[in-house]
């Protein structure tokens, strides 16, 4: 599943270089799937809504970094574990029980985003 932040975040923003998906935002800022991959075009999120990757979209937090679930890969094919988890000072990156998924879905997700 993907890792969210809970409001517990200081906003320190150690995890933010960590991602290797960009896939954590600062909040209130604006994200895109292109952003950090190599996607161009249409593509389809988790919602199966079809969105043009450059298309910036809502924040999903205003107030602490975020993660968005449609790019967040639990850095399956990347590391052993969720980089954000590994250095957030106050353990405040978890799974998020919304989005379960298993790891040949998270590593598709994954090529996906690294074409």
């Amino acid at each position: 599943m993907a890792i969210k932040i809970t409001e517990e975040c200081i906003n320190c923003g150690a995890c933010e270089p960590e991602c290797p998906n960009n896939a954590i935002y600062e909040g209130g800022v604006e994200w895109a799937i292109t952003d950090g991959t190599s996607v161009t075009g249409d593509f389809a999120l988790m919602s199966g809504d079809v969105i043009d990757a450059e298309k910036r979209n809502e924040p999903i937090s205003v107030d602490v970094y975020y993660i968005s679930p449609d790019k967040c890969t639990e850095c399956q094919g990347f590391h052993e574990e969720p980089q954000c988890a590994a250095v957030c000072p106050v353990d405040c990156c978890v799974p998020d029980e919304m989005y379960e998924e298993t790891v040949d879905e998270l590593l598709g997700k994954k090529e996906k985003l690294h074409l």
